[in-house]
């Protein structure tokens, strides 16, 4: 039989019976014979039973039930008004009051008009599910084979049954696109783990498509998978190969790691030919220097740093007293927005009045824009479309733990979705990458404010733009350089990494994609985030906090001689446990001593922006060089911090 035309026919067999009646006759008015079909097509694979008597050809649904659980249906509600802080009351705001009147209610996912999910009304027994759906799969071989299908949500489809066999070959078909792997507990039962098409850019092009058979297997919800609560990169990985309940069925490390850098081509970072490898060896960094934290900036220390005007004084100061203790939290809602570039330093209070004035003019122009989408149009507009359903999924599950996003019809879930939409308007061509609300989340707990945690979350979505862009030539950049820094800081411990093979660093790629936002508490978060945002001692500060964390873990990983596996579940065990204090003050001792070394390396130098050492010979110069093959950066380091011995930190 040809395949449809709404897709491509990978898998087909007639012959295929449902018992109609429970009990096990011959009357043939009881067994309905139909056919089995896999179809691909857009990234999509659906698996579609038909009846022969049933004419309607379901193959042309394939996206009627990419999501069987509920979602969240975000209205227009002039008569419900979220309760809204004083300073939304300014009268240009107040212009904007009837686009800005959203609730949400929770509603069934349906399939088209009232069609159920998974059954045409054309046909009580034909159904079709798309496999990011699929749950398990129970399995019966004696006698007839049948199988049958459980999706996500708990929906059990009527048992398959192959009276002339094949269903072996259904599954080989299948496991070509998903994984499948037998229950420890049910032979009977086959787990699947699969993908969804709703794929975060940034997972779905951290793996090349030449590797396709590969890549649908990485193909799972990303959000849940990598930036759940409980769910980590490292297990994002590792459960890919080892099913969803199998516990401690394991594949040998190296099979492992050889298909993990097959899959993210261009971090070939840890071979022995690597320009410069040998030269890092000779490298004496000296001893780390001992480090204080201060207190942080007070109310007090702020405003005495502003003039008459309210333009802001000291700025290089003032930074380093930031990047020492940061801020204490009556600060932070009017000090991030200088130190997000949303207030420029030099700019007056008029200024920012009038800035403020028409930054929401422009926020709100651009809210109108998706708010004013009729249904009628967004059918018409898959990508505005599919912004919208990662959003929402995603806002219900950011930090709900947190008493500013807690609880239903909390205002601050409507905030962050809307704020996450008109950032589509915004950058469309970007859109909505998932990870990026946990990046907002944090802005708009402190800003309390639409307008002013959008425009600075543009600024910092500026700085974090290259993670999320579609061929993730960003995060790639920084492993590579994480790499260079940690053979630069201890050689041994990377060969370690490396006989492991764990020399990719693959654990550190959520720290880097989302700058450490699951891996401390909500209020260290904004500690770090604000220390890192003030430039200071170095560029790619960020890179030595990777540093320090692994600095501190190094000993326990190689003393207790931890494989690829035991590194993977210790990396993902440190969340929530790291002391921020601590890890700054070790990020910032590693600083200066590699600022200290006389023979720096020029790839280290352009990474973190320091002045490489003049009096290093030329012979030994072009020698480092090799480190990378590009000119030597003019690099310069505007802000040197000097270590602060102060225990209590007070000037």
């Amino acid at each position: 039989m040809a395949a449809p035309a709404a897709g491509k026919l990978v898998y087909e067999q007639d012959g295929i019976f449902i018992h109609s009646s429970t009990e096990r006759n011959e009357d043939q008015d009881s067994l309905i014979s139909g056919i089995l079909r896999i179809i691909e097509k857009d990234g999509e694979l659906v698996v579609e039973y038909k009846p022969l008597e049933d004419g309607v050809d379901l193959s042309n649904m394939l996206y009627a039930g990419k999501d069987s659980s509920s979602v969240v249906e975000w209205t227009q509600s002039p008569t419900e008004k979220t309760p809204k802080n004083a300073e939304h009351q300014h009268s240009y705001e107040a212009e904007w009051d009837m686009i800005n009147t959203v609730s949400f209610k929770k509603k069934p996912y349906t399939n088209g008009e009232g069609t159920s999910n998974h059954v045409h009304e054309r046909s009580k027994w034909a159904f079709f599910f798309n496999v990011i759906d699929l749950k398990t799969i129970k399995i019966k071989l004696e006698g007839w084979s049948h199988l049958v299908f459980c999706l996500k949500d708990e929906t059990s489809l009527p048992a398959l049954h192959f009276h002339q066999g094949g269903s072996d070959l259904f599954i080989d078909c299948l496991k070509k696109y998903v994984l499948i792997n037998e229950s420890l507990f049910d032979e009977r039962v086959l787990i699947v783990s699969n993908y969804n098409k709703s794929l975060s850019q940034s997972f779905e092009n951290l793996f090349d498509d030449t590797t396709f058979g590969l890549v649908q297997k990485f193909r799972k919800d990303p959000y849940t998978t990598t930036m759940g609560g409980f769910s980590k990169v490292t297990n994002y990985l590792f459960d890919a190969f080892r099913g969803a309940d199998v516990e401690h069925q394991q594949r040998p490390a190296a099979e492992m790691a050889d298909i993990l850098n097959e899959v993210i081509p261009g971090l070939e970072i840890n071979h022995q030919e690597e320009p410069g490898f040998e030269v890092i060896k000779r490298i004496d960094l000296g001893t780390k220097p001992d480090v204080q934290r201060r207190e942080p900036v007070s109310v007090e220390d702020w405003t005495k740093n502003m003039d008459t005007e309210g333009r802001i004084q000291n700025v290089h100061d003032l930074k380093q007293r930031i990047f020492n203790g940061g801020l204490c939290h009556a600060v932070r809602k009017e000090a991030w927005k200088f130190l997000l570039g949303y207030f420029p330093w030099n700019s007056t209070r008029d200024d920012r009045k009038v800035s403020q004035k028409r930054k929401t003019d422009e926020y709100f122009r651009m809210k109108l824009q998706w708010k004013s989408v009729s249904e009628e149009q967004e059918k018409r507009n898959s990508r505005l479309r599919d912004y919208r359903s990662l959003i929402e999924k995603d806002v219900n599950r950011t930090d709900r733990t947190n008493t500013f996003y807690e609880g239903p019809d909390n205002p601050g879930l409507i905030l962050l979705h809307d704020i996450l939409m008109t950032y589509c308007m915004y950058d469309f061509d970007l859109g909505y990458v998932q990870g990026m609300s946990d990046l907002l989340s944090p802005v708009l707990y402190v800003m309390e404010n639409e307008v002013d945690a959008f425009w600075c979350f543009v600024s910092f979505m500026d700085q974090m733009h290259h993670n999320f862009e579609e061929q993730m030539q960003g995060m790639k950049t920084q492993l590579i350089q994480l790499s260079t820094l940690l053979r630069l800081l201890d050689l041994a411990f990377w060969n370690y990494l490396e006989s492991q093979d764990s020399g990719y660093l693959y654990f550190c790629f959520r720290w880097l994609l989302i700058r450490f936002k699951r891996e401390f508490s909500f209020q260290d978060v904004l500690r770090l985030w604000e220390v890192m945002w003030t430039g200071l001692p170095c560029q790619n500060f960020h890179l030595l906090v990777c540093c320090a964390i692994l600095d501190s873990e190094k000993q326990k990983m190689m003393d207790e001689h931890y494989g690829f596996n035991e590194i993977l579940k210790h990396i993902n065990e440190l969340s929530m446990k790291l002391d921020v204090e601590e890890v700054l003050r070790k990020a910032e001792a590693i600083c200066f001593q590699i600022k200290n070394c006389k023979d720096l390396p020029y790839a280290v130098c352009e990474i973190l922006e320091v002045i490489p050492d003049t009096t290093t010979p030329a012979a030994e110069i072009c020698e480092h060089r090799a480190l990378d093959t590009r000119s030597p950066p003019n690099a310069t380091c505007t802000d040197e911090l000097q270590p602060n011995p102060v225990p209590n930190g007070r000037d």
